[in-house]
């Protein structure tokens, strides 16, 4: 019984945690108009 108590309580933190996230929407923000620059080592 204390198993599935816990279990129980697990789910509803879980989904209270999704539903929080959720609610706080997306993160306001853009990519940069420049490419990343990366560098290859040269080969012997």
């Amino acid at each position: 019984m204390r198993a599935l108590i816990a279990v129980a309580t697990g789910l509803a933190a879980a989904v209270a945690l999704v539903l929080t996230i959720t609610a706080m929407g997306s993160p306001a923000g853009g990519t940069s108009p420049e490419p990343l620059l990366t560098t290859v080592p040269s080969h012997p």
